[in-house]
């Protein structure tokens, strides 16, 4: 099997590590099995042979695609840059991608230009219940997912209309895009497929001052998400890498 490219953009050490092993946990993938960029500290290859690989999987981070660039800091900028540098290639080769919460801004703004912004649709830290659509009911990466699901979440941006080209598989109340798919193998969420109660603990403690929420609240959200029962997203990571681990 071809290894799997992981992404990272957090600058948090603590974060980006505690979610890279949330991602090999839930995926069923060890480390030999995939190669791990952190974006914060490496470059990426100069030529990047995307072929070498079985997918891509890109994590989150705090960073937001509509902020305006004057505000982002240079490795912000760098980061989004180095991602948004790879989407044209993905995208017209159908590379299989997985985008997780910060992946769905990159591939919305790809595919549609000003489609992801602040003005609706941000969620608080919460599992959010989250719904199929039919595509979604007749899509791999949904295989043996039930109808109705939790996922964590945690957004101030969100894509506002569906990109062009993108096929709607997973909504919520709040916020009507919370998983898409263009062409045949390039996927986002919105929410964290590879979030538990404790890593989304870990984030709330390390993010508490990044405006999710009042800092005062932190301790109330801990106990919140621990006591949530979220474990069907994690199954999208284990059908994304059966789907395309044998390639």
């Amino acid at each position: 099997m071809k290894p799997f490219l992981i992404l990272q953009l957090r600058p948090e050490s603590e974060a980006s590590d505690d979610e890279f092993q949330a991602l090999l946990a839930k995926s069923h993938l060890d480390k030999s099995q995939v190669h791990r960029i952190c974006l914060n500290i490496h470059n990426l290859p100069q030529h990047l042979d995307l072929d070498k690989y079985s997918g891509i999987i890109v994590g989150g981070g705090p960073g937001c695609v509509s902020d305006d660039e004057a505000s982002k800091s240079p490795m912000e900028k760098r980061i989004e840059d180095t991602i948004m540098g790879l989407m044209p290639e993905i995208v017209a080769r159908d590379i299989p991608f997985l985008g997780c919460c910060y992946g769905m801004g990159i591939l919305g703004h790809h595919l549609t230009p000003g489609s992801v912004s602040k003005e609706s649709y941000g969620e608080p830290v919460s599992a959010v219940e989250c719904r199929l659509t039919d595509a979604g009911r007749n899509d791999a990466l949904l295989a043996d997912i039930s109808d109705d699901f939790l996922a964590f979440v945690g957004h101030k941006e969100a894509v506002q209309t569906l990109p062009k080209g993108a096929v709607q598989l997973v909504y919520s109340t709040p916020c009507p895009f919370q998983m898409i798919r263009t062409g045949q193998n390039v996927y986002a969420t919105q929410f964290h497929p590879e979030a538990d109660g404790n890593g989304f603990a870990t984030r709330i403690r390390i993010y508490k001052n990044k405006g999710y929420f009042r800092p005062e609240d932190a301790d109330d959200l801990i106990q919140y998400v621990q006591n949530q029962n979220v474990t069907m997203p994690e199954r999208i990571l284990r059908n994304f890498v059966a789907k395309y681990g044998s390639n």
